[in-house]
């Protein structure tokens, strides 16, 4: 089986304990106290999933955050190998100036840039941004906004006259190298001609396996080359109750008040992935386990991505293991707050993986053996009398 790539993700609206609100109109901070969001917290996350083995981190894309580009460009400079999957709306820059931007971004931070391609979802939001068209005429401005920048990636001068985007003689003054890898997502009849003709990597949010499994047919029919993606929140502890037991007080900070204002909000989002999130749980607490090991409590009250992946390690390895069957690839992750659950799963989960022959760190064998602790395992009257000696030393 084909090593993992395994991906962390930046909150640029805010970490918490407690899962917090946002995206698809959701408000942040719907759901819990927000931990204020600042470079150095982000720092700290950053420098933690490099350290740990991730080979990036997914920056999203919105109103209700910060800008990706500036948040991950300042980024660079606190860290060396962490790829940014930068999340980025197609219909709100010309196509030029963002090639542009991507051929700066992968010069002067060593090509480590990745863009993750939104298409959007939600009309109000789009039009606050200036963006007047339909969801499926946004699909279509896609397909030529995406045709014109992989065009310029490889050196051709450009020109374009669409019915939505029009440009004459765009060249770049310098291509990006490597270019970067476009990851992209959608579940509409739509999106998978777009996705198949420009995209490197599939994306699909956290479904049971079965329902990933036919989306990964679907765009194999159209593309067989393609790579896959999928997008997690995660609850991994030492034991399968202590994970649960976690997910437990994590649901009882959310309010039915605070379910019933956001679910009337997701149901008017005009995302068909947002959609199938939704029917996963109904809008009800009663039956939340919708796969072994799937938990759709997140979507609750939050917009986008809804499902975890909670239990032990070895059983969130296990259910990894079943999607990387399916023929994902890689997974983007998260988990409340960003911080420390990167470190349950980076230092629980990842070493299973690792055992199973399923992923290795990217900087090669780092950490992969314990700490070495002086006097471990020395019987008690040997260290003493080493102690003794050293006492006894002329000094």
């Amino acid at each position: 089986m084909t090593a993992l790539d395994f991906h962390w993700f930046l909150p640029t609206n805010g970490d918490s304990r407690d899962i917090v609100g946002g995206g698809h109109g959701v408000p942040v901070g719907a759901a819990g106290g927000v931990r204020p969001l600042t470079i150095g917290y982000l720092g700290q996350i950053a420098r933690s999933a490099e350290q740990l083995g991730f080979a990036g981190a997914l920056t999203p894309t919105g109103a209700w955050c910060e800008d990706a580009w500036l948040a991950t460009a300042m980024l660079t400079e606190v860290t060396e190998r962490l790829k940014f999957l930068v999340a980025f709306r197609p219909g709100l820059i010309s196509p030029t100036l963002a090639a542009q931007m991507a051929s700066t971004f992968q010069r002067l931070s060593g090509g480590r840039l990745l863009l993750n391609v939104v298409t959007g979802g939600e009309s109000s939001e789009q039009r606050a941004f200036g963006d007047f068209l339909d969801k499926d005429a946004r699909y279509a401005r896609t397909d030529e906004f995406l045709g014109i920048i992989r065009a310029l990636w490889r050196g051709e001068t450009v020109s374009h006259h669409g019915e939505h985007l029009r440009v004459e003689q765009a060249r770049l003054a310098r291509l990006p190298d490597p270019a970067p890898q476009i990851y992209f997502g959608g579940s509409s009849a739509a999106a998978g001609p777009v996705a198949a003709a420009h995209a490197d990597v599939y994306l699909t949010w956290g479904e049971p396996p079965a329902q990933v499994a036919s989306k990964i047919a679907w765009i194999r029919g159209l593309n067989p080359a393609m790579r896959f993606g999928i997008r997690l929140h995660v609850i991994a502890r030492d034991t399968a109750a202590a994970a649960w037991a976690e997910a437990d007080r994590m649901l009882q900070g959310v309010s039915p008040a605070d379910i019933e204002a956001v679910q009337a909000g997701l149901r008017r989002s005009e995302s068909q992935g947002q959609r199938r999130m939704l029917d996963l749980h109904g809008g009800s607490r009663d039956a939340l386990v919708v796969a072994p090991n799937l938990w759709a409590g997140v979507g609750l009250v939050r917009g986008g991505a809804g499902t975890a992946l909670v239990g032990s390690h070895t059983e969130i390895a296990d259910r990894i293991a079943e999607y990387a069957g399916l023929g994902i690839t890689e997974f983007i992750l998260s988990g409340y707050p960003h911080l420390e659950e990167a470190y349950w799963f980076g230092e629980g989960v990842l070493p299973e993986l690792r055992r199973r022959g399923l992923w290795r760190h990217p900087d090669g064998d780092v950490g992969t053996g314990a700490a070495s602790i002086p006097f471990a395992g020395v019987p008690a009257q040997a260290a003493g009398d080493h102690d003794r000696a050293a006492l006894a030393a002329p000094r």
